[in-house]
């Protein structure tokens, strides 16, 4: 890599995706992208996220089209259900290539 601060390959950092950037959101989406589905409570234990702290990362994140959440019932008990979209997958599939490329270019 060059000493130019605008190489071009860097660029793409200028444009990375902020909703997945966000640690938290990266480590909620890390999670989601290897398993089919998980409810709040997991996540909230695999994060050490509070609940509404986790809650409003959720939302950005569903707002964003990368998370849906299936609100269901077990037995009177109500369940929300998350899993990513495709969307969600082509994002981060694109995140985690860019980030890659740019770290594996750096000098030792």
């Amino acid at each position: 890599m060059g000493e130019n601060p605008s190489d071009p390959r860097l660029q793409f950092l200028a444009n990375i995706d902020p909703v997945i950037h966000a640690p938290a959101r990266l480590m909620i989406l890390t999670y989601l992208y290897v398993v089919e589905s998980a409810d709040y409570v997991f996540l909230m234990r695999l994060t050490g996220l509070t609940w509404g702290n986790l809650a409003t990362h959720l939302n950005k994140l569903e707002e964003a089209g990368y998370v849906e959440v299936q609100k269901s019932y077990n037995g009177k008990k109500p369940q929300s259900t998350l899993r990513m979209t495709e969307n969600g997958r082509d994002a981060f599939r694109l995140y985690k290539k860019s980030m890659v490329d740019v770290l594996n270019d750096l000098p030792e």
